[in-house]
């Protein structure tokens, strides 16, 4: 029953903000991008580097893992490793990046109990992590355009998996416009604009030709 009396203007707690989520990206390396078939490989790359950029104007923490860099998968690809210049990448042979103590601490350094995450393959890289990380009380949100299978069923079924445990499934854009959430924010507002026209797609045009006709301000 709602009480009248003790609704407020306020967000849920289960929003996204800058200051209560980190971003984990696990495994988008070429020989993971290889076996993948799930869906279009070009838009899967797409969103990464989107997902990347919307952590990067917010400022939120970001954990880059690999699997096997240098004796099978090859390393971080370069659009995303781009977005963080300098920043260490966490590489394991576990396939369950919970496994490997190096990157359970930098998960823990973020100081962060929200943990959004995206890597291939969906139904191991991602499901390890992300049921193992919500069995000791984080909360899981898993970027679904973000990440990619070895097959269409083997995405979705690894999807419904993580969800009946209690993950929740996002997208990128979801992701970068939860950060924002209110176009009166100006000092992130360009910022986000740009990552919409760089990887929104259409929405990016609408962007663009919005701010041809009516100013660069429109798109809010």
């Amino acid at each position: 029953m709602v009480d009248i009396a003790e609704v407020t203007a306020a967000p849920s707690p289960d929003l996204l903000t800058p200051d209560n989520c980190a971003v984990l990206f696990v495994d988008h390396q070429p020989q993971m991008f290889f076996g993948t078939g799930s869906g279009d490989r070009t838009a899967i790359i797409n969103a990464t580097v989107g997902l990347a950029k919307a952590a990067k104007v917010f400022d939120v923490p970001t954990v880059l893992s690999t699997v096997a860099a240098e004796s099978f998968s090859g390393p971080l690809m370069p659009q995303l490793a781009d977005v963080f210049p300098g920043q260490k990448i966490v590489d394991r042979s576990t396939m369950n990046a919970w496994e490997d103590e190096a990157f359970v601490e930098a998960v823990k350094a973020t100081g962060r109990k929200k943990l959004v995450i995206a890597g291939l393959w969906t139904e191991v890289c991602v499901v390890l992590p992300a049921l193992s990380a919500l069995a000791q009380g984080y909360e899981v949100y898993v970027v679904t355009d973000a990440s990619g299978g070895v097959s269409p069923q083997a995405h979705e079924h690894a999807v419904q998996r993580m969800v009946q445990a209690g993950v929740v499934p996002v997208t990128w854009v979801q992701v970068l416009l939860e950060l924002q959430r209110d176009w009166a924010r100006a000092e992130t507002y360009m910022p986000v604009m740009d990552v919409v026209k760089e990887h929104g797609g259409t929405y990016g045009l609408g962007v663009v030709y919005a701010q041809a006709f009516i100013g660069e301000h429109a798109a809010g």
